[in-house]
């Protein structure tokens, strides 16, 4: 499988970067880490040579804030948050290649490195700002240690550097009635020297970039398109707080690089320490400077400035020859029970929290069905709980169950094999169709559009059971009654294939129980293989009562409770023991 020459495709995947001050909830995982590890496994479905990354986001205002407020120091933060993030990411089964941090050497190595050559390119100018000062906790009020009602939309909880609800970029002196994020004083303002990528020299380039990119989705490409219809102006790249990577340049002692400047770079350095890792540093050129890798960023919709606008804008100015992201796969948001997450509110759920109350199939399953793609979708319990009955249990699980069932026990457990009518072709070929629809939807990285024509698969062989209906069939012709549960069978395996990427732990016990093996992508046009075994048949899924739906959610009272009564944030999240 691969291009049109049949040729394997290379891939960088990345997922956004997560902050760590924090576990990441539903909504951070659906918008980047989960839809990046559902769209990379489908590529490894195909053969082709990918790479996934990311890492957790050590630096920055947010990371500081949250250690001045604790008492303790940023790194002490970082070190326990980045293992605990990092093991709760393979709870979920997430299939990072790298997941590293940006304490890594490498990665600050790299940062500084690049950012020397854009400022030797002429790319980096000097200028003297007024920056806001808080004269109470005697510290600079950059980004987060800043917040204002933001000038656009009119939100009271703008931060210095981007405004989380319309997710335009700003700067501090934009900010209304501005206030110490630490305290709550008015700032002064005070003149320091600053270094900024100079992005109007780079706007022509970065114009072509975005206009020419068809692969975009709508809404990263309508933000960017508003961005550059408004001009881009040369932006701040250095900070004058302390915990960050060192500013490379002359005379920028005491200055750090911004967070968001460095961090869109560890995907780069990401790929370099995973192949230097493996003793083939020199790889990871094929991934960045050949033309025909394809790059592709997940990302919520407030991350788009970032990743379609100065990632591109910086690779441009490096002058190197980087290839250009394919896309930025950006989702809306996600909600909880139609209002935003809120952790000092109780709304939303937390992906620690999740692992407690249901399998993490389920989650991955609903999450993905609920995908807010084109527009904010709410997560609400009672439509996860009609996909989980309705749909996964009901559809998916009973097809399943159904066909290896009848082969455990009307056949011995040995797939039987045997030729198929016009009606079985008839509708062999109906559940191929869906599986190719999934393909194209996974191929233009519409994830919930594969996902709704994969159940469709299941849809088509429960139809196509109750027609047949090899149970009736069996008392009168065993040989035809074997053909059409193979068939079904057949169907089965092309519907494990296409739900692999999204529940990989349940399909592999699936392909365990039916003697599949490890199926690639292109295994779903092959009938299975007569004389096959099928072992240990037992439901897959199970139903979600109101009952048990009642304990779930004292569980989950239980467990916050708990949660509260820790001091730090590594004390503050749910672990299986």
């Amino acid at each position: 499988m691969g291009d049109a020459s049949g040729n394997a495709r290379r891939w960088v995947i990345g997922s956004a970067w997560p902050y760590i001050y924090a576990v990441p909830h539903l909504g951070n995982l659906i918008g980047s880490v989960l839809s990046a590890d559902v769209f990379t496994r489908y590529l490894r479905l195909k053969g082709d040579d990918v790479i996934f990354v990311s890492g957790s986001d050590e630096h920055g205002t947010p990371i500081e804030v949250e250690a001045l407020q604790l008492g303790i120091k940023p790194k002490e933060l970082t070190d326990r948050m980045h293992e605990i993030v990092k093991r709760l990411f393979e709870l979920w089964e997430i299939s990072f290649d790298n997941y590293t941090r940006t304490e890594s050497p490498v990665h600050k190595e790299f940062v500084k490195g690049f950012f020397m050559k854009l400022y030797n390119n002429g790319y980096i100018i000097t200028r003297e700002d007024e920056v806001p000062y808080c004269p109470k906790d005697k510290i600079y009020l950059p980004d987060r240690f800043i917040i204002g009602t933001c000038p656009y939309c009119g939100y009271p909880y703008a931060r210095g550097d981007q405004c989380e609800n319309c997710g335009r970029l700003l700067e501090p002196k934009l900010l209304i009635n501005p206030r110490c994020a630490i305290c709550g004083s008015k700032p002064t303002w005070v003149k320091t020297k600053h270094w900024y990528l100079d992005l109007t020299k780079l706007e022509g380039k970065v114009r072509e970039y975005v206009e020419g990119n068809t692969a975009l989705p709508e809404n990263a490409r309508q933000m960017s398109l508003g961005m550059l219809k408004e001009g881009l102006k040369p932006r701040a790249i250095t900070r004058d707080n302390k915990w960050g990577i060192d500013a490379p340049f002359p005379g920028a002692e005491g200055k750090t690089i911004y967070v968001w400047f460095e961090a869109v770079l560890g995907y780069i350095s990401a790929t370099i320490e995973y192949h230097r890792n493996k003793n083939s540093e020199d790889e990871w050129k094929k991934f960045w400077l050949d033309e025909n890798s394809r790059v592709v960023f997940f990302v919520g919709k407030d991350n788009i400035p970032f990743h379609v606008i100065l990632l591109p804008a910086m690779l441009i100015a490096s002058g190197d020859p980087y290839v250009m992201p394919y896309t930025t796969a950006s989702t809306e948001y996600l909600l909880f029970e139609g209002k935003k997450f809120s952790k000092s509110q109780r709304i939303g759920i937390w992906i620690d929290e999740a692992l407690a109350l249901m399998p993490v199939d389920y989650w991955r399953f609903v999450l993905i069905y609920q995908r807010p793609e084109g527009r904010d979708t709410s997560f609400t319990w009672h439509q996860a709980l009609e996909i989980i009955n309705s749909v996964l249990n009901d559809v998916i699980g009973n097809f399943i169950h159904r066909v290896l069932t009848f082969i455990a026990t009307r056949f011995n457990g040995v797939v039987p094999g045997g030729d198929l009518k016009d009606v079985d072709i008839r509708y062999r070929d109906e559940a191929l169709a869906h599986f190719k629809n999934a393909e194209d939807h996974y191929e233009k990285i519409e994830l919930r559009g594969a996902l709704l024509e994969t159940v469709e698969i299941a849809r088509v062989g429960n139809k196509y059971l109750n027609e047949r209906q090899p149970w009736e069939l069996i008392k009168t012709n065993k040989d035809e009654a074997a053909a059409v549960i193979t068939n079904a069978l057949h169907m089965v395996k092309a519907l494990s294939i296409a739900l692999w990427p999204i529940i990989p732990r349940s399909m592999e016990e699936l392909w365990a129980i039916a003697g599949f093996g490890n199926l690639r992508w292109s295994d779903a046009y092959e009938p299975p293989r007569p004389g096959t075994k099928v072992i240990n048949v037992r439901p897959l899924f199970k139903k979600i009562s109101y009952e048990e739906f009642k304990s779930m959610l004292k569980k989950l009272e239980e467990i916050r409770n708990e949660k509260d009564k820790g001091k730090y944030p590594w004390e503050q999240v749910w672990l299986p023991k």
